[in-house]
């Protein structure tokens, strides 16, 4: 299994869930990592809990270009729950710095990393690949629409990768959390009714792997809430505090 977000909490959740549930690990978890401090306390966890070996691979997205520290990696299972919501469009949609490291760690960087392991995949013929976007990425809103746009793009990119990879047997899920009571959201004001905990995250995910599901929401209800939402009027919806 590789992990890219292994610090990301539904990423550590998955992976205990997946070895909760599988008596048969793998030899050896990929942890790839830009934070290896925190990632070592995770790689001692799931070692004294599930005596689950794992390798950790420090790599920035934001700094790290070479792929050649992941070619002894074979493995069947990517988890890629990497994400940076940064600053919301008040605070932050004219720093460069801001809207730059938003599109490059959810989208512009991440997809090359992808790729590289869907290579591997396509060549092996075998693989599954699930992928963690955002219902922010369903329609650019005014309160976070560089974020959005970034996990639009992704969506849209697991859906062509879904789409080629079909027919070289591997499958490619793409999960669409609403709110989600992480560490990236502390301190933010989420209703609790629309809000998944990381534990209840991984064990959706995890059912809906099993199952080769192509796309899923976390919160079956954001799913009402984003259909009523893509479908207000345009000259309607330019004009919503949203």
């Amino acid at each position: 299994m590789i992990i890219l977000g292994t610090t990301s909490d539904i990423s550590q959740a998955f992976i205990d869930k997946y070895l909760f549930e599988n008596s048969a690990k793998y030899k050896k978890i990929y942890l790839v990592t830009s934070n290896e401090e925190e990632t070592k306390r995770f790689a001692q966890h799931i070692l004294v809990k599930f005596k689950q070996e794992s390798e950790i691979i420090s790599f920035d997205l934001m700094k790290d270009h070479d792929y050649s520290v992941f070619d002894h990696i074979d493995s069947d299972l990517l988890f890629c729950a990497s994400g940076y919501l940064g600053k919301n469009t008040e605070d932050g949609l004219y720093n460069l710095s801001n809207t730059e490291h938003i599109i490059n760690i959810n989208y512009a960087k991440l997809v090359p990393l992808i790729n590289y392991f869907a290579q591997k995949f396509e060549q092996n013929k075998n693989g599954t690949i699930i992928g963690l976007s955002s219902v922010a990425g369903l329609r650019g809103r005014q309160s976070n629409f560089i974020y959005g746009s970034a996990k639009a793009g992704f969506l849209t990119y697991l859906d062509g990768l879904r789409n080629y990879l079909f027919s070289k047997n591997v499958h490619v899920m793409s999960v669409i959390p609403g709110f989600m009571d992480t560490k990236m959201t502390a301190g933010m004001p989420l209703p609790k009714p629309l809000t998944a905990t990381p534990s209840k995250a991984a064990s959706i995910i995890y059912k809906a792997y099993k199952k080769k599901k192509n796309k899923i929401y976390v919160t079956p209800i954001w799913w009402a809430i984003m259909t009523i939402i893509k479908n207000i009027p345009e000259f309607i919806f330019k004009k919503l505090k949203m």
